[in-house]
């Protein structure tokens, strides 16, 4: 438990770390992660000159070819393609800072090659990886709780929050479309959903019935809660832990994040890649780090018996894009 404690600790200073260095470095930027058992942040710049400012603000760096804005900047042009026809061959794109480079996953090396060739991206930026699995999303007031829409398919709580007042919760957007009702387990009505993007995003937001209180709690599986003291975002490499429905409380790291998915319903952006395990009636549900909210789960491939990979989106988005105070404690 210290060690876990400790460890939240240092990657809640690199992420402040990351922060402040995101403004100072400006194009020479191409991302950092948190490694070793120290959280250690490695930041990598393409200015060998930067390296003194980066380790007198406590980093470690590396020098790359390829800063971060070129990198988001040939994702992008994947992502235009996309928006007219997502490409079946193509489950996943992201941009990987590690590597300095952006993977495509392939299914299909012609139709993948083909769609690298429509995008017009700068093939030197991009490496492609055989895809073995096509993610799905994961549909079949604590933050990980269940909850059922029209009194049929079940999600999970994301996070509660409230707009002007008005307690609700935020959760996936395939989870359901505005009007559709909220219940609980028990049958009782939680409230409607007020609004709800799938795919392009993958978010929504409950508005709560009187008598629901917008708790700054998510459920352990464990017989407790966490109590959420914030927003601030995890950094790639650093330890993230999942709640849901289904599967209860599992944790991993942070892989990538802007990720693109292509589900079969089309693609969606912007998400966050991690080392989770999650199952069908975990969408929606909570990702949180130390006591920090990160997302709301999207989809994946895999399971918790064999293990896989689940994507999440962005908090902070969906609270600016709907207006919405994160409950906190």
């Amino acid at each position: 438990p210290q060690a876990a404690a400790d460890r939240i600790a240092q990657e809640g200073h690199a992420a402040a770390v990351r922060t402040a260095l995101t403004r100072v470095l400006g194009d020479r930027w191409a991302g950092a992660w948190v490694d070793g058992p120290q959280a250690d942040l490695v930041v990598a710049t393409t200015d060998a000159s930067a390296a003194r400012t980066i380790t007198a603000h406590g980093g470690r760096a590396t020098v790359v070819r390829h800063s971060l804005k070129a990198l988001d900047r040939a994702k992008d042009a994947l992502d235009r393609v996309s928006a007219d026809a997502a490409p079946e061959a193509t489950p996943l794109w992201y941009v990987d800072v590690r590597a300095n480079t952006v993977v495509v996953r392939s299914a299909d090396t012609a139709r993948t090659e083909a769609f690298l060739n429509r995008s017009g991206v700068d093939r030197a930026l991009v490496r492609v990886e055989p895809a073995t699995t096509a993610p799905r999303p994961l549909a079949d007031l604590h933050g990980g709780d269940a909850y059922y829409i029209d009194n049929a398919a079940r999600c999970s709580i994301g996070f509660p929050v409230s707009q002007n007042g008005q307690p609700g919760f935020v959760s996936a957007g395939h989870c359901g479309q505005p009007g559709s009702n909220a219940t609980a387990a028990d049958g009782s009505s939680i409230g409607t959903f007020q609004g709800s993007t799938f795919p392009g995003n993958d978010w929504s937001w409950v508005a709560a019935n009187p008598g629901w209180t917008a708790q700054p709690q998510v459920n352990d599986y464990a017989g407790g809660v966490v109590t959420v003291g914030g927003s601030t975002e995890q950094s790639i490499g650093g330890s993230v832990c999942r709640s849901g429905s289904t599967t209860g409380w599992h944790c991993g790291t942070v892989e990538e994040q802007n990720a693109t998915v292509n589900y079969q319903e089309g693609s969606v952006y912007g998400v966050t890649r991690t080392t989770v395990c999650a199952e069908p009636g975990d969408s929606g549900g909570s990702f949180i780090s130390g006591n920090q909210a990160q997302g709301v789960t999207s989809g994946g491939s895999g399971d918790c018996t064999s293990g896989g990979e689940t994507f999440f989106q962005p908090v902070n988005p969906i609270l600016s894009t709907y207006g919405l105070t994160l409950a906190t404690g």
